[in-house]
């Protein structure tokens, strides 16, 4: 059995709010992203395209697909990593983004690396 194919990739995001690329007053809060995807399984993946789903807190949704990942379609070996950061811009001071990196293995399966909720907020403000 040792010789299952697994396919699996964990992807761990951290994020941080951006205070000099937001406009509080007028609604609109930034965010950056850093994502770590591990090839978890035991054999090669390619990330082929991304789909995020972005809740504001209002309740407001956006769902946002495309090809790869800052311009790259990284291939992971097993127990490879790769790492990158992105961004994006909300409407109110807290939402909630979610989402899969559609993968292909080398021999052609298919499967999707599940990106967990995650919060987007910002951080209190002590007077």
């Amino acid at each position: 059995m040792s010789s299952d194919k697994h396919y699996e990739c964990t992807v761990k995001v951290e994020v941080t709010f951006i205070a000099e690329q937001s406009d509080i007053e007028h609604n609109q809060y930034a965010f950056a992203y850093h994502v770590t995807i591990i090839n978890t399984g035991n054999v090669a993946a390619q990330l082929i395209s991304r789909h995020w789903v972005i809740t504001e807190a209002n309740g407001e949704r956006k769902e946002i697909r495309g090809l790869g990942v800052v311009g790259a379609q990284p291939l992971l070996k097993p127990a490879e990593h790769y790492e990158y950061t992105s961004g994006t811009l909300i409407n109110t001071p807290m939402g909630e983004m979610h989402g899969a990196y559609q993968m292909v293995a080398e021999d052609g399966t298919q499967f999707d690396a599940v990106i967990a909720p995650f919060a987007l907020a910002m951080p209190r403000i002590l007077h």
